[in-house]
């Protein structure tokens, strides 16, 4: 069974610690389940997100959809960031690996991130990652914060990353706009 830990570092994101269960024919993880969430709204949507190492994807945020992570190959930094105005943890910072280390090391974690915090990760292998949203694609909630703001301060482990144009526009944290900026409890 896994381990839920709320993150020391930002409300509402919880770290889920997977159990693998295996044999000579492999292994078996249950990676989610809704249980496991009992404040949040249903995972209506799976996606799959393959990227090249030295990839950097983010910071992206949603003002109404939570996300739940798994990397299911390679080795990923995750990066995230509290933008919600009123939350006790608002301008907090946690960055954490999920994945295979390419020496072995294992982070066989799960990653459940609310609505309003803002998100990334960069590929320090190629790597293929699975998520779970609540809601159905919305281009008025796909938003985004700059991954190198300095308000931010991420620790991504990559010093020349390849980034999309979307990635390289996204404004810094100061330069959001009053309508596009989280609130804490904003959920519809």
């Amino acid at each position: 069974m896994a381990t839920i830990t709320p993150s020391p570092a930002i409300d509402g994101v919880a770290i889920v610690e997977l159990t693998a269960h295996g044999d000579e024919r492999g292994s078996f993880t249950e990676t989610y389940r809704r249980s496991w969430f009992p404040g949040g709204r249903e995972m209506i949507q799976s996606n799959r997100a393959e990227r090249v190492a030295g990839s950097i994807v983010g910071l992206h945020y949603h003002l109404h959809q939570a996300d739940y992570w798994h990397v299911i190959d390679g080795h990923a930094r995750v990066v995230l960031h509290d933008l919600r105005d009123g939350s006790p943890t608002d301008g907090a910072t946690l960055s954490l690996d999920l994945g295979r280390e390419a020496d072995g090391t294992e982070h066989h974690l799960g990653l459940y991130i609310p609505p309003g915090v803002a998100h990334g990760f960069a590929s320090l292998t190629d790597l293929t990652l699975t998520y779970l949203v609540d809601g159905y694609y919305n281009a008025a909630d796909e938003l985004g914060v700059a991954w190198d703001d300095p308000a931010v301060a991420g620790d991504w482990g990559v010093a020349d990353p390849v980034l999309s144009d979307r990635d390289r526009a996204n404004p810094r944290r100061a330069d959001l706009p009053n309508e596009l900026r989280p609130h804490a409890r904003l959920r519809t």
